[in-house]
């Protein structure tokens, strides 16, 4: 049989779920070997370790594990492939994730990856409303084995939100799942992602679809539209929702408009409203840089303006990124991509006035620059300007509580990490909710907690992250994982590039010097740097390639 290129998973039969306890058992103690396998400590949003501390955001933890008197939700997925589903279900899971809501994803395509085998194939009629019984039985096991390991992990492991993600076509399926999932005293909210403007739908065919072997040495707007015009072939009877009893949400044109019915069960469904009317699925870039160093010695208190080099240093480090942007531009447009204007950028910084003056150098330029006053530094409290040994001679008890736990830990006065997330979380949303290319200039504790949200690094990590200033950090969002790429700021003058000294570093290491650029991004998200050749630079920017981006490769040719 010559090889298939998979549609999304379907789901058009009634759930085959068993009530036998210990066949769930025993599905729920193997589930790894039917999720992503090789995503395991690499894609953090897939599998969490069960000994992971506390979330950054998380305000309380509770015996069940459970937050928000909300009890289990399972949260179903509906839409067409190319429509944005598993871009939605990761990001929602990061947000949950974030505010310790345990959740997990359970993609329908991996069970089929797990059931047929590395390298084979389900037959040609496996996604046919009206396929064969070979087709018929295989779908049932396939969903059989999804369906025990959402009710395995939610009754099991105290899991709370489980994300079913396929394409669940039919009316008579999702009232069927409901009805099962209500059995099982498990909410059910269905989210659709509803897309009828073709400049999205050739948007997502080819940033996700067309990396498939069927479609090489194609014109990738031609193979956009090949692989959607499959996709009306493969499943032609995708019955949207209007199910008036069922709790929905239906998203349309990434975003654009929403229409809610009955979702008012619990204070968490509430939450997730809120959170996807802040999100989308267009694709943008998102830049942090540090502000420049300040006139004298920095403070906390003082407030100090930037002083010559750093005003310098605003200069350069505007220059380099607009050269980037531009180049990147190019260089997208010469590998097949659209002949799109430029996005647009904004720039975010504090109110603090050297971050100002910083974001100076991108208005002086015509760019709009908005003040946000959540993004102002972490505060040091009584340990401001304090040297290392003075505070360990005059908070011996706070050093020893500090090591046991870095971010939660607040000196005398002081705040936390964990308090700077909590403040941070009103940025996060509009940080969903913004479709142009975004630059964020703040104080480095500010950075470590945005970038660990969009990375999804943990909580011991985040104090270790390092931005020293000759370089900026621009992620990508994806929608298995997020990437990220240093880009060099040449010209600076050492002293300036180090950590802030009014950081409480203790035992977190002090940030990279000259020697040693690269900011300390956690080891298990990226593989070791790799050159990227750009024009006008007097050191070659590096790019940060996620590893876990290879850990999904499957999924390109799976067309889910």
């Amino acid at each position: 049989m010559p090889k298939q290129s998979h549609l999304g998973d379907i789901d058009f039969l009634p759930s085959l779920i068993t009530n036998n306890g210990h066949s769930t058992a025993d599905i729920a103690a193997n589930a790894p070997r039917y999720r992503r396998k090789s995503s395991t400590f690499i894609d953090g949003i897939h599998d969490v370790p069960e000994d992971a501390d506390r979330a950054p955001a998380q305000l309380y933890s509770t015996m069940s594990g459970r937050l928000f008197h909300s009890g289990r939700i399972a949260i179903v997925m509906v839409g067409l492939p190319a429509r944005g589903k598993t871009h939605i279900s990761v990001s929602m899971a990061r947000y949950l994730q974030w505010l310790g809501v345990k959740t997990r994803i359970f993609h329908l395509g991996d069970y089929r990856r797990a059931t047929v085998g590395h390298g084979n194939d389900v037959p040609e009629d496996y996604f046919y409303p009206d396929a064969s019984p070979a087709s018929v039985v295989l779908r049932q096991k396939i969903l059989k084995k999804c369906r025990e390991d959402i009710y395995g992990w939610l009754n099991h492991e105290n899991g709370q939100v489980a994300i079913y993600d396929a394409v669940n076509p039919t009316a008579t399926s999702r009232r069927s799942l409901a009805k099962e999932f209500a059995k099982h005293d498990v909410h059910s909210l269905f989210i659709e992602s509803y897309v009828d403007d073709e400049n999205i739908l050739r948007e997502n065919a080819r940033n996700v679809k067309i990396g498939s072997p069927d479609f090489a040495n194609m014109d990738p707007d031609e193979a956009a539209k090949l692989y959607l015009r499959r996709i009306d072939t493969k499943i032609p009877s995708f019955e949207t929702m209007n199910e008036k009893e069922l709790n929905y949400i239906k998203m349309i044109n990434a975003g654009q408009k929403f229409y809610y019915n009955n979702v008012s069960f619990n204070y968490l469904s509430h939450r997730i409203v809120f959170y996807l009317t802040n999100t989308h699925i267009k694709s943008r870039a998102t830049y942090f840089v540090r502000a420049g160093a300040a006139l004298g010695e920095e403070s906390y208190k003082a407030d100090a303006p930037l002083s010559e080099e750093g005003l310098k240093y605003a200069q350069v480090m505007a220059e380099t990124l607009l050269k980037h942007r531009e180049e990147d531009h190019l260089d997208r447009i010469s590998q097949g991509g659209a002949a799109l204007p430029m996005r647009q950028l904004t720039v975010w910084c504090s109110t603090r006035v050297r971050t100002l003056q910083t974001a100076d150098a991108f208005k002086e330029r015509g760019f709009v620059v908005r003040q946000r006053t959540q993004m102002s530094q972490i505060n040091p409290g009584d340990c401001e300007r304090l040297s290392e040994r003075a505070i360990r001679r005059l908070y011996p008890e706070e050093i020893e509580k500090h090591e046991l736990d870095p971010y939660h830990h607040r000196y005398p006065r002081a705040e936390s990490y964990h308090d700077l997330a909590v403040r941070l979380e009103p940025i996060i949303l509009e940080l969903e909710r913004e479709q142009n290319d975004l630059l964020i200039i703040a104080h480095e504790s500010v950075l470590r907690v945005l970038y660990a949200y969009l990375m999804h690094c943990s909580t011991m990590d985040i104090p270790k992250l390092t931005f020293p200033r000759n370089e900026i950090i621009e992620i990508i969002p994806a929608a298995y994982q997020n990437q990220a790429k240093r880009i060099h700021v040449p010209g600076l003058d050492p002293n300036t590039v180090p950590g802030s000294p009014e950081d409480i570093r203790i035992p977190v290491p002090e940030s990279s010097g000259p020697d040693t650029p690269i900011p300390a991004l956690p080891d298990s998200a990226f593989a070791p740097p790799v050159e990227l050749k750009m024009p006008g630079f007097d050191k070659l920017p590096e790019k940060v390639v996620n590893t876990a981006a290879e850990a999904v490769r499957d999924k390109i040719a799976d067309e889910d």
